[in-house]
């Protein structure tokens, strides 16, 4: 099975303030296939977090089509520790905030096969990092994004 790497980063200035994510896919061998930077309103950083998660899942279903997705690997790599151990059940989702949104990330992942959740030094995040800050930067949505 073809290995699939996803990048995700979230932050928020302010805590909560304006907030936003970046995703990257890349294939195993470091080649990106496609990146996302975009706001996404006011949040904090965990949420931020989780916005990102959410939407690399629901772009994953989109890019490599749901029917496919059993069919990859997909390591999602991330800075937030929180969102990784909660994920891979090694911390409890106690915020009323974050219950929610960890409830869609899991239902998201009913129709993958494999999915590991790797936790990352922030400088093995840099490109989604980057396109956190240029989407809070520019309040733009859509921004990186590469075909």
């Amino acid at each position: 099975m073809q290995k699939i790497i996803i990048n995700i980063d979230g932050g928020s200035r302010g805590n909560p303030g304006p907030a936003a994510f970046g995703v990257v896919f890349s294939h195993e061998s470091g080649a990106v296939i496609k990146s996302y930077g975009e706001t996404m309103g006011i949040a904090t950083n965990n949420e931020a977090e989780y916005g990102g998660l959410i939407f690399a899942l629901k772009k994953a279903k989109q890019i490599f089509g749901k029917e496919n997705l059993k069919q990859y690997i997909f390591e999602i790599k991330s800075d937030s520790e929180l969102l990784v151990c909660q994920l891979s059940h090694r911390y409890k989702v106690n915020g009323e905030k974050i219950q929610p949104l960890f409830l869609e990330a899991w239902n998201l992942l009913i129709d993958f096969s494999v999915v590991n959740f790797t936790a990352v030094p922030r400088e093995q995040n840099s490109i989604a990092d980057r396109l956190v800050n240029e989407a809070l930067k520019t309040e733009g949505k859509n921004i990186g994004q590469t075909s």
